[in-house]
């Protein structure tokens, strides 16, 4: 379980964080400088569209799942009520998603690819990135973000929080942390700051 990014004469970076941190704020800065972007969010609702996946969620979580497809709220909504349903849908999607995802990031021709992953740390993945970006912001930053962008409650988002990664409490070595706590073009400044100096790391 290398760090496969070098092996193919290309850095790979990872842009992750808890819900509601900024990880798609970061993505579309460093697009706007001309990276590519892979998201793992984007790669999970195009799996769910797919038969194993389905029929894996239909017996597992057989109320989210009708003859039009998954509601993925209510698919959500369920798995974050339990931490054991919640490992179980990520032993389901995670290895899947992560595949499609590094098999995208192979696929592009730039030194520099970058990849929005929300579930990083949990399982081990850091690992195969060349460089990481962890998103931190305060709880209650986090929780007004989700709310306004999703509708969520405070209590469902904080659920959500609790069964995540604890980054408030974990001691992020090695990595790069960014505190977005300010404006939007004050955690533009920082990300610019960070991609130049992985360009500076690794120019080969």
């Amino acid at each position: 379980m290398g760090k496969i990014g070098m092996k193919r004469n290309k850095v790979f970076v990872a842009i992750t964080g808890g819900i509601g941190s900024g990880k798609s704020s970061a993505a579309k800065f460093i697009r706007e400088k001309g990276y590519p972007v892979i998201s793992a969010d984007t790669i999970t609702k195009r799996i769910y569209s797919e038969p194993e996946i389905l029929q894996a969620l239909k017996f597992n979580f057989p109320r989210c799942v009708s003859e039009s497809g998954i509601d993925r709220k209510e698919l959500a909504a369920e798995a974050f009520s339990d931490p054991m349903k919640l490992k179980k849908l990520e032993a389901v999607t995670h290895p899947i998603i992560m595949k499609k995802l590094f098999r995208e990031m192979e696929q592009h021709d730039e030194k520099f690819i970058f990849a929005e992953v929300p579930l990083l740390f949990e399982n081990g993945y850091e690992t195969y990135f060349d460089e990481v970006i962890v998103l931190m912001r305060s709880r209650s930053k986090r929780i007004d973000a989700v709310k306004s962008r999703d509708g969520l409650s405070d209590k469902e988002i904080i659920s959500r929080i609790e069964n995540q990664y604890d980054y408030e409490k974990k001691t992020i070595i090695g990595h790069t942390v960014i505190y977005n706590d300010g404006e939007l073009s004050a955690l533009e400044k920082q990300i610019c700051q960070v991609v130049n100096e992985i360009e500076t790391k690794y120019a080969f």
